[in-house]
């Protein structure tokens, strides 16, 4: 059978230009990907006229869903007066402004143009500061797209080795065996183990990155005497802490990082605070971030970038954050909540071995029975793949986007309304899907 959707038709002039037909593998799908014609609030259509709620949000970076008024005016207001220039704008200052007075960790901050060039900003202002070289990070996390942050971001039972000393996998191949030496993996939420393995490095390690939500974990919260622990250990040893608040950072007015009582000495940032522009920050302690101010004798870190600090994006940046302050925040965690439990009842009512895990405004549902702590507690068969890929078409032909990792992220363009649709869609895609279990 022909088909002679718009898609498909979009897809065939795609392929011949693009590998694959796409620039960004998250998006793919089979027999072709969606194509977005216009969204508004918290529902996309696209160009077949197919209308869905978003709970992706163009990976948890939308929060505020799409065409919202205030932020259109403010970069329709800003586009007028220019898109980008070979000097500093006040907008680039005001954000920081607003940035340090709202985060307790941040005396400086630094603009750049992806979380992954945030991450990368952070290794290197690590080494710089620090004077060693290696990095630690939990098994399984992402941390962006570089070799030395993706070490054992998808370790498989054949190879992920021994818990008390996790192998060094690369995601792409023929990564540098010398990028993976430099790199210390250690298990999530397993204190002893990672601090023993830490312990075997202290003398190499310039940080610790860690994600206390972190996404390719499976949206697993971390353990606060985890986060505490490492916090703790590398104050004790001279070891930069740094979080990768990329996605966390809509979980609270002041970061995930509030919820515990550690502070790090680097932020690395993304997504949202880009008001749907590309964009990253690093912000951190005033004696850290000195590796990278061009006005001393000598610059550790010299670093620029032709769109750091882009005026649209300073301007729509400053604008999503300061829509995003603590009364919204804590209506979205609460609808985030509202859904967390809607999705466990359904779970219940359907009797499937189905989970769900989150904190703040994401979650991610799995296909095993009992929530899982750690990566390879996290790790899918072929079947829960299975069961993954058709739960998010279902959901997807009956009016409601995920994230294709099985995730969710809301914006605060939703109500409960949104909510219960959700929920209601998805206990009819359990029961529909029961006897594949």
């Amino acid at each position: 059978m022909t088909d002679n959707s718009k898609s498909a038709a979009l897809f065939d002039r795609a392929i011949k230009v693009l590998p694959g037909g796409i620039s960004r593998n998250a998006i793919m799908r089979k027999p072709y990907p969606f194509y977005a014609d216009f969204g508004n609030g918290c529902r996309i259509t696209d160009i077949e006229g197919v209308e869905r709620i978003d709970f992706a949000n163009n990976m948890a970076s939308l929060i505020h869903g799409h065409n919202h008024a205030e932020l259109n005016e403010a970069i329709k207001h800003q586009l007028d007066k220019g898109t980008a220039f070979t000097m500093g704008t006040e907008a680039e200052v005001k954000y920081a402004e607003y940035m340090i007075e709202r985060y307790d960790s941040f005396e400086k901050i630094r603009f750049v143009n992806s979380g992954t060039e945030a991450i990368m900003a952070a290794i290197r202002a690590s080494r710089a500061y620090t004077g060693r070289t290696k990095i630690a990070k939990a098994e399984g996390s992402y941390h962006g797209a570089y070799d030395y942050a993706e070490v054992s971001e998808n370790s498989r039972p054949d190879n992920w080795g021994e818990l008390e000393a996790p192998n060094n996998n690369p995601v792409v191949f023929n990564t540098p065996i010398s990028a993976l030496d430099e790199v210390v993996v250690f298990p999530f939420n397993d204190v002893e183990r990672a601090i023993n393995i830490l312990e075997q490095n202290s003398q190499d390690l310039a940080c610790v990155i860690i994600d206390v939500i972190p996404h390719r974990i499976g949206f697993i919260p971390a353990d606060k005497e985890f986060v505490e622990a490492l916090g703790a250990w590398a104050k004790k040893n001279k070891i930069l802490l740094v979080f990768d608040e990329v996605i966390t950072l809509r979980s609270d007015i002041g970061g995930a990082q509030s919820w515990f009582d550690v502070k790090p000495d680097l932020t690395a940032m993304g997504k949202m605070i880009g008001g749907g522009f590309p964009v990253g920050a690093l912000a951190g302690s005033n004696e850290v971030m000195q590796v990278l101010n061009p006005l001393v004798k000598k610059t550790l870190f010299p670093h620029s970038g032709t769109f750091s600090a882009n005026p649209l994006v300073m301007v729509a940046g400053l604008k999503a954050m300061q829509l995003f302050e603590s009364q919204e925040v804590s209506r979205l965690n609460a609808l985030a909540a509202n859904l967390i439990k809607q999705i466990s009842e359904a779970i219940s009512i359907a009797g499937v071995p189905v989970s769900v895990t989150g904190a703040g405004s994401v979650a991610k549902i799995h296909m095993m029975g009992k929530p899982p702590n750690s990566y390879r507690d996290h790790f899918k068969t072929p079947q829960m793949k299975n069961l993954e890929h058709k739960l998010i078409e279902y959901m997807a032909a009956n009016g409601v986007l995920m994230i294709g990792t099985c995730s969710l992220a809301l914006s605060t363009a939703m109500t409960n309304a949104e909510i219960d649709q959700f929920s209601e869609t998805f206990l009819s895609a359990l029961r529909e899907l029961k006897h594949d279990f």
